[in-house]
């Protein structure tokens, strides 16, 4: 580094990976437990299928799985890790945090470890976290994992709720870079949004300062489609236009899988094209945080997200909480 001159640092991924359970439930199973059908589902959601963790799998387990993954993917052992963020809304515990529970299975050094609770806007949320965390200085190389086990707070007799989500994990591995040399690669900038107004139209409905029991997952799912459509396309526009670029420049969007109506609403109010977006909402239901790294680990593995693209990724979930993040890999 030259005299003077100050450090300018940006945070680069270099490493991918993801999880999910090995049980993967159709809809023609899902129909033999609840009142639904595969048709019904299909039609309303474009789910196809999903994964369910069993007893002995957790949050946490899944992903350790997930971050093994990235850090394999990144050819880095996980003792170089000094930063876990963990995005999740079904906590192994309450307390410890389920970033100090993977950072103690993974053997990662000492360092930073907590969780972020944006529900399926997590994994965004982390990365604008990691982001700021990075440039300041604070770590040299982060572990952001987005797991979800939904399946734990379903309420199986409401089908409106049921059929829409699964269980996974997927994880990435961001390191800090001296600018110069990243050759524009990096996060280029990120948009975080929340409206407390309109919790009561996708929340659960118990928690540990409300009542002892375990609550469920309750949505109003016509109002979610609405604010989903309006508040995702702002907060692209928005990422877009501090980075400097314009929709039509994205490579790739990689929106949260909570349903394909969703994905397509956002698709035709922006003009993106369907072979630009990532959907694998047939596959894996709504994950939550898992959502956004399951479906860009799919396609970076079949090869269409690639070195030099410039990706978007996008969320809104319960809070309300949505925004996005764009990316030069």
């Amino acid at each position: 580094m030259g005299k003077g001159r100050v450090l300018a640092l940006v945070s680069v991924i270099s490493g991918f990976g993801a999880y999910t359970p090995k049980n993967s439930v159709s809809n023609d199973e899902l129909s033999q437990m609840i009142d639904t059908s595969d048709q019904w589902i299909r039609d309303r959601t474009g789910i196809e299928s999903r994964f369910i963790a069993d007893p002995l799998e957790s949050t946490s387990s899944l992903g350790v799985e997930a971050a093994k993954a990235a850090i394999l993917d990144a050819n880095i052992s996980p003792k170089d890790i000094d930063l876990i963020v963990c995005a999740t809304s079904t906590p192994d515990k309450t307390f410890p945090a389920t970033a100090a529970l993977i950072q103690a299975q993974i053997g990662a050094n000492v360092g930073i470890a907590f969780d972020i609770q944006a529900v399926c806007s997590g994994f965004v949320y982390g990365m604008a976290v990691v982001d700021a965390m990075l440039k300041s200085g604070q770590a040299k190389n982060a572990l952001l994992v987005g797991a979800d086990t939904f399946s734990r707070i379903l309420d199986w007799s409401d089908r409106g709720t049921s059929v829409l989500f699964g269980d996974g994990a997927g994880a990435c591995v961001m390191r800090a870079m001296d600018s110069t040399k990243a050759e524009g690669k990096g996060v280029l900038a990120n948009v975080l949004r929340a409206d407390g107004k309109y919790a009561d139209i996708l929340n659960v409905d118990s928690g540990a300062s409300s009542g002892s029991r375990v609550g469920k997952l309750r949505m109003e799912g016509q109002a979610v489609f609405r604010h989903a459509v309006t508040n995702i396309s702002e907060a692209i526009l928005t990422c877009c236009e501090r980075a400097g670029k314009t929709v039509d420049q994205i490579d790739w969007f990689v929106p949260h899988q909570a349903n394909k109506r969703i994905l397509d609403g956002v698709a035709k109010r922006l003009g993106i094209s369907d072979d630009k977006v990532i959907m694998t909402v047939q596959i894996h239901g709504n994950t939550s945080a898992a959502s956004v790294p399951l479906a860009f680990d799919t396609a970076r593995k079949d090869g269409r997200i690639k070195a030099g693209d410039l990706v978007l990724l996008e969320a809104m979930g319960g809070g309300l909480t949505w925004g996005a993040s764009l990316i030069q890999l």
